[in-house]
């Protein structure tokens, strides 16, 4: 019997590891600011609000798929009073 279904890494070849290394912080820094957000008991409106920002732009941070600039970062952690990201 033919095989008719291949994965996506048959597909594309193999995903380098600084795609995934990627895709991996981004998803832990959006599922960091969903934890500060229901921490203080915020909705992505009440956040976007106190932030001056839109919730569609909230959605797309907690998405997984924003690139953050270290601005950005820094006023979060600002915002929260602890870091979003730790390095070291």
């Amino acid at each position: 019997m033919k095989r008719t279904t291949r994965s996506l890494e048959e597909m594309l070849g193999p995903i380098p590891e600084t795609v995934k290394a990627e895709v991996d912080l981004s998803f832990e820094i959006s599922d960091r600011i969903d934890l500060l957000m229901r921490e203080r008991g915020l909705t992505k409106k009440q956040f976007a609000d106190a932030l001056g920002r839109r919730p569609s732009e909230i959605t797309k941070w907690l998405s997984g798929q924003h690139n953050f600039t270290i601005s950005t970062l820094a006023m979060l952690s600002s915002f929260f009073g602890q870091p979003i990201v730790t390095v070291g």
